[in-house]
């Protein structure tokens, strides 16, 4: 078999790298952005805000539920908006209540919220998903 020209190989490693930076950029969102670490069935959880981190990816909230404290997933930042659910709602010291999933490791106290309730208004952040 003859060697490849330069510019073919040159051609040929680009087109890897750039397959290579395109698996590496993907496959950790997918990773992360999954449903596959959580629960099928519905839960409830309810709670006090003990601390906020939104913005992208997607908002994160810490509560106290009873004394233990989990780490909720709520949406987006266009989701939340799309919603109706303002930042400042989710401040420390609110009450709410989240529906959504637990993770599958019942030890992991982590929960994505698909709709969010505050002082009875219900803030649907999926409403595709029943």
């Amino acid at each position: 078999m003859s060697p490849m020209p330069s510019s073919h190989v040159h051609r040929w490693r680009r087109w890897m790298a750039g397959a290579a930076i395109a698996v590496a950029v993907t496959v950790p969102a997918f990773a992360h952005h999954g449903w596959t670490w959580a629960e099928d069935g519905n839960s409830e959880l309810t709670g006090v805000v003990v601390a906020a981190r939104l913005g992208n990816p997607h908002g994160e909230l810490t509560l106290d539920v009873g004394g233990a404290k989990w780490l909720v997933e709520v949406g987006q930042p266009w989701r939340n908006e799309n919603a109706g659910l303002k930042d400042e709602m989710l401040a420390k010291g609110v009450t709410l209540t989240v529906s959504g999933h637990r993770h599958a490791d019942p030890k992991k106290k982590v929960f994505k919220a698909e709709r969010v309730v505050i002082g009875g208004r219900k803030f649907d952040l999926y409403p595709d998903r029943d």
